[in-house]
């Protein structure tokens, strides 16, 4: 349990501090925008390309990350349906899916994964899975649907290569497929930029809080407790029964795929959304809401399974 008390504080700690930045405006009025920015167009680029550059391709092929992929897609799938239904708009339904699927791998699941399930490289699969394949559908499908994407069909279908996010986890997976070794005055600058990025994304969603009502309020209600009950519960429920029934995963394998997919929403989610003007307010709440409820979720796994 020490894992995930000690990745809920470290998060919390951060999201306080940039709560206390707003708070004073310390970096005025466009502080939020300006690290959002900063996170979106070069840290997280950084981090990602740093992260895969140095990762075994091979742990990708693995049942339980077919049960991942699985999992994700069936708790995505739920919301795009129920937003096609209710006319909730592609780019607010693209978001909300993702709040619903996407779990944060990296700065919270790390640290549970090392702590509760004993080794930091279970999460890599679910952090290739995320980056090479999630993100860059989900972010060319809200380039293609904003505005100004009217050009011909061959830029279209290039959208990916022209997004930070992406291109930075691709160029992390050629050079780690390559088998290139990159030169330590070539690493070393990626890498200290690369660690900005979650400081960056927590104090943005901490600054965020500020003068804002409470979660799950307004417009985006029905929306935010849709995608917040399909991570926190309808995920990890599908994972459960995918590992168990389909795959027939006991022990370990089992306990695993559904403590990462009961993390909840990621924080950088906020920063495609603010970067993107669209359902920057679902975004918050949801991934505020998932955090909160996951703690109790995680801590269920962890007695039941563990």
């Amino acid at each position: 349990m020490q894992g995930v008390l000690t990745g809920f504080a470290v998060i919390a700690v951060v999201i306080a501090v940039g709560y206390a930045i707003g708070r004073r405006g310390y970096l005025g009025d466009q502080g939020r925008e300006v690290l959002t920015k900063l996170a979106f167009h070069v840290a997280s680029p950084a981090l990602l390309f740093t992260t895969l550059a140095q990762t075994d391709l091979s742990v990708i092929f693995s049942s339980r990350l077919l049960v991942t992929a699985l999992s994700t897609a069936a708790a995505a799938g739920v919301f795009v349906a129920v937003g096609a239904v209710r006319h909730w708009g592609v780019g607010r339904t693209t978001i909300g899916a993702l709040c619903s699927s996407y779990v944060n791998s990296g700065n919270l699941g790390i640290p549970i994964a090392v702590y509760v399930l004993g080794d930091a490289s279970l999460v890599a699969p679910v952090l290739l899975f995320q980056l090479v394949g999630v993100t860059p559908v989900a972010l060319t499908i809200l380039d293609l649907s904003g505005k100004g994407e009217k050009g011909p069909l061959w830029r279209r279908l290039l959208t990916p290569l022209r997004n930070p996010i992406a291109v930075g986890s691709l160029a992390g997976v050629a050079v780690s497929a390559t088998g290139l070794r990159i030169p330590a005055p070539v690493l070393d600058p990626l890498t200290l930029i690369g660690g900005m990025s979650v400081p960056a994304v927590l104090l943005a969603f901490g600054i965020s809080l500020c003068g804002s009502t409470m979660p799950g309020r307004g417009p985006d209600r029905h929306p935010v407790f849709l995608s917040v009950a399909l991570k926190s519960v309808g995920q990890p429920a599908a994972a459960w029964a995918l590992a168990a029934g389909v795959f027939g995963l006991r022990g370990a394998p089992l306990l695993d795929v559904v403590v990462t997919s009961a993390l909840p929403a990621a924080q950088n989610l906020y920063t495609y959304a603010s970067s993107y003007g669209v359902g920057e307010r679902l975004a918050r709440d949801s991934i505020l809401l998932s955090t909160v409820l996951s703690v109790p979720v995680l801590v269920m796994v962890a007695a039941l399974l563990g």
